[in-house]
């Protein structure tokens, strides 16, 4: 089993930053992937981000490329995600998600662990 934890949602201005972490623990050898997702209410979960945990190769939604960076530190079991130039269309529960598998990094099924979700809210 692997726990994930997550942090560094909040209410910011548009324009603002923001830097979510998910810190991982228990069986972390077994991770090949971390992703990103958020979602919003009435909506499926959307893929943001995913990086190949020991690797480091990203790879992105085409609309967040450039404002959105994923990065992991496997010394501390911790994946990032810095959202720059947040806009309200951004106002989400982004969720981290962990998978034993390379394949499918974008979709919700490929991953066999999920953190609770952290809220961002960006205001106009």
């Amino acid at each position: 089993q692997v726990q994930l934890i997550e942090s560094g949602g909040g209410l910011v201005q548009a324009g603002g930053s923001l830097r979510l972490s998910c810190a991982a623990s228990g069986r972390t050898f077994s991770i090949s992937t971390m992703g990103w997702f958020r979602q919003t209410p009435g909506k499926e979960r959307e893929f943001v981000a995913a990086i190949k945990w020991r690797s480091g190769s990203t790879y992105y939604a085409d609309f967040v490329k450039g404002r959105f960076t994923t990065t992991s530190d496997t010394d501390k079991n911790t994946t990032y995600l810095q959202i720059n130039s947040l806009r309200p269309e951004d106002t989400a529960v982004y969720y981290c998600a962990a998978g034993r598998s390379y394949a499918g990094y974008s979709l919700p099924g490929s991953y066999d662990y999920w953190g609770q979700g952290t809220q961002v809210t960006v205001s106009s």
